[in-house]
């Protein structure tokens, strides 16, 4: 059995985080995207995504990382940046398709993760800098020292700048059998919206193992 976790170091500097995990062994590919696009479009009239509190609570974030938050961005600020210009959402595989449309409703990122290239244990934390990420081009590059990433233990990054990019490695791809998929969250009702959030996926997933993690109950086991 493996677990998910973040470093405790990662707590420390950022108490506030929220993080929501689901392990998901079987999935149809009928989902209804509807009511979330709908959602997103509700909360962009008017707007934009950088007015939203959970953006503005991962800006506040990558700032606090040395990033420029112009430059990169978090998950859920690129897809409703995209879906503000766009009006539609693009169409990758079900799972991802879904979880994109989740996070765009609710602003919060959501990596989802093909858990058969993953190796042993996958923590949030610093990088070293020795950790190889691998790009959906299929070129290999060694984050930053201090950067955030998703490691396993095998050294592997599966996402780079935290929420900002994940790796071509564990891309879910068809013949995808189990996926994790992580939200995470910084903004004040982070708690609640997270919660709401993995129930949301929990419904239309058939009800996987999950959990909302913390700083005194951080791992998840699968």
């Amino acid at each position: 059995m493996s677990t998910f976790r973040h470093a405790d170091a990662l707590w420390a500097d950022f108490p506030q985080l929220v993080p929501g995990v689901l392990h998901v062994e079987s999935f149809d590919g009928t989902y209804d995207l509807t009511k979330y696009l709908e959602i997103a479009e509700q909360r962009l009239d008017g707007t934009t995504e950088t007015q939203l509190p959970e953006i503005q609570a991962w800006r506040r974030a990558y700032t606090q990382l040395g990033l420029k938050p112009t430059q990169y961005r978090c998950a859920s600020e690129a897809l409703l940046r995209r879906f503000r210009k766009d009006k539609v959402l693009p169409r990758i595989h079900p799972v991802i398709d879904l979880c994109n449309a989740v996070s765009l409703a609710y602003a919060i990122p959501v990596a989802v993760l093909d858990l058969a290239h993953i190796a042993g244990d996958l923590e949030v934390r610093y990088a070293t800098g020795r950790e190889e990420y691998l790009t959906f081009g299929g070129e290999v590059e060694h984050p930053q020292p201090g950067e955030v990433v998703f490691a396993d233990e095998a050294g592997q990054a599966h996402a780079r700048r935290w929420t900002n990019r994940q790796s071509g490695r564990s891309a879910v791809r068809e013949g995808t059998q189990t996926v994790l998929i992580v939200a995470e969250a910084l903004h004040e009702t982070a708690a609640e919206d997270v919660s709401s959030l993995v129930s949301a996926l929990g419904q239309e997933l058939g009800q996987p193992r999950s959990a909302i993690l913390s700083r005194t109950g951080p791992e998840f086991a699968y």
